[in-house]
């Protein structure tokens, strides 16, 4: 069984979406990775929409350090606290949960817990999760700092990486998509072309 991955911790929740720290410096999950948090009583599943390193100070902004330095690692050499300085961060949109034995591709009754670490899904846990395209409503109707068919395409590309035949897996999601966008067509041609393998 594959070890997993665990990227970070939540900081803040909501019903809707959760926002994780880091562990370590720009080590972020792609953009649509499929992320869980929660407990042994429910697990939370998101989708990866937003990721920003930024001062740990409010209001204070990094400088340019690198005049000097050859390369961008010289200048975290140089200038080691950086690492204390800054955070990464990533926000995750909630598009199911599972309890027990049982997968539910809609929100919780719940938020996740603040604190409750962040793990990068397995490859076993996309391809159980990805079975049903029920959470692509959730995507396409949320209101995001990113393009609805930015962030769907980057979904379904991370998620037809898990399957034996990826290109089955965007086929069958373009017909689920072109059910749900049957009255934009032109949103729908946005993410098709997004998604050709």
């Amino acid at each position: 069984m594959a070890e997993l991955e665990r990227v970070g911790e939540v900081i803040e929740a909501s019903t809707t979406s959760f926002t994780a720290q880091c562990y370590e410096l720009y080590e972020i999950p792609p953009l649509g990775s499929l992320v869980k948090t929660g407990n042994s009583s429910a697990e939370l599943y998101g989708i990866v929409y937003n990721a920003a390193t930024t001062s740990l100070e409010p209001g204070r902004r990094p400088i340019a350090r690198g005049k000097d330095e050859k390369t961008e690692e010289a200048i975290y050499r140089s200038s080691p606290q950086l690492a204390k300085l800054l955070r990464s961060e990533f926000g995750a949109i909630v598009v199911g949960y599972k309890e027990g034995d049982r997968l539910y591709h809609h929100l919780p009754p719940q938020p996740a817990r603040i604190h409750s670490f962040v793990y990068q899904c397995i490859r076993a846990e996309v391809m159980e999760f990805g079975q049903s395209f029920d959470f692509l409503n959730i995507l396409l109707n949320a209101n995001l700092p990113v393009p609805a068919e930015e962030l769907v395409s980057a979904s379904l590309r991370q998620m037809s990486q898990a399957h034996q035949d990826p290109r089955a897996f965007l086929v069958a999601a373009g017909k689920e998509l072109a059910i749900l966008l049957s009255g934009n067509l032109n949103q729908l041609k946005a993410i098709l072309g997004r998604i050709k393998t």
